[in-house]
């Protein structure tokens, strides 16, 4: 029975070859739950009943060609209204103040710190101790319960990156091995690559999200404070520039240049994390998710 879910699995993979890898996990994992539930439900008759399973859900190919099709369908039902885009180059320049990909980096890099926190946290304590706990058996479920955790973390991610950078993730876990006892799990897991790239991820994005933040944080501030500095100036007497015990009051043909500066250190900022945010979001993709072909053929969704 198990070789016969897998047969399926490695056509369906094949039929969706050069697909998002994304949409590759999720149709796995939907086709390998879908399967196991119509095998277990046959009981005794499973293999009997194989042909007629496998032609009700469809063929790797019919299936194949359905998620793709949905997947066309899915993306253009989510997609938000494009902004109206200006023409020409100063219209392009300025018009990233509306372009809702630049404000969802923006909370995104703000948003990463924290989560970043979190992840390298729980990696740091969690798996050296799990693993230190092993030759006292109580590290074994706790192992098995990090790994676990890892797969559930970095589909939440995934769902994150999508929602605030618009590249697709999957919906779906990733798949792990089902048969042999769980020594074997323990073995797959290590083995695994895609595990120790999320590890490796979720235990970088600390520093990204400190120097996100930081990026963000530098450029609003100094910008914000350029546009609020001459207005601020005009009902307070004393000089709020103080250098050297020196103090410096803004002459009147300057304003107008200062918060001209500040507005449009906002649109720099704005247009440096958009880049970032595509950056992240394909460095994201290639941790989290990569190309499928690296996943075992002999694994199940659970």
């Amino acid at each position: 029975m198990t070789k016969m879910i897998e047969q399926y699995l490695a056509e369906l993979k094949a039929a969706l070859a050069g697909a998002d890898p994304a949409l590759v996990q999720d149709a796995l994992y939907d086709a390998e739950e879908h399967l196991r539930a119509e095998m277990s439900e046959a009981g005794t008759d499973a293999e009997a009943r194989w042909t007629g399973i496998v032609e009700a859900y469809g063929s790797p190919d019919e299936v194949a060609q359905a998620y793709r099709e949905t997947e066309v369908t899915v993306a253009r039902a989510l997609k938000a209204p494009a902004p109206v885009r200006p023409k020409g180059a100063l219209g392009r320049f300025f018009g990233v103040v509306i372009d809702p990909s630049a404000w969802g980096a923006l909370f995104y890099l703000v948003f990463a710190l924290v989560t970043g926190t979190f992840y390298c946290v729980f990696v740091s304590v969690m798996l050296p101790l799990s693993i230190g706990l092993i030759p006292v058996l109580v590290g074994v479920p706790l192992l098995l319960a990090f790994f676990a955790s890892v797969r559930a973390i970095s589909l939440a991610e995934g769902r994150l990156v999508e929602a605030l950078l618009g590249v697709r993730m999957p919906r779906r876990p990733r798949a792990m091995l089902q048969q042999g006892d769980w020594t074997a799990r323990v073995k797959h897991w290590f083995t695994d690559g895609r595990t120790w790239t999320t590890i490796l991820y979720m235990l970088l994005q600390q520093v990204l999200g400190a120097v996100y933040f930081s990026i963000v944080m530098i450029g609003l501030g100094l910008s914000t404070t350029l546009i609020a500095l001459p207005i601020i100036q005009m009902f307070e007497p004393d000089p709020l520039i103080q250098i050297g015990g020196y103090g410096y009051l803004l002459q009147p043909w300057a304003t107008p240049l200062v918060i001209a500066a500040g507005f449009l250190g906002c649109i720099l900022t704005l247009h440096l994390v958009r880049l970032i945010g595509k950056g992240h979001a394909a460095y994201a993709k290639a941790m989290l998710v990569g190309r499928y072909s690296d996943a075992p053929d002999q694994a199940i969704a659970a």
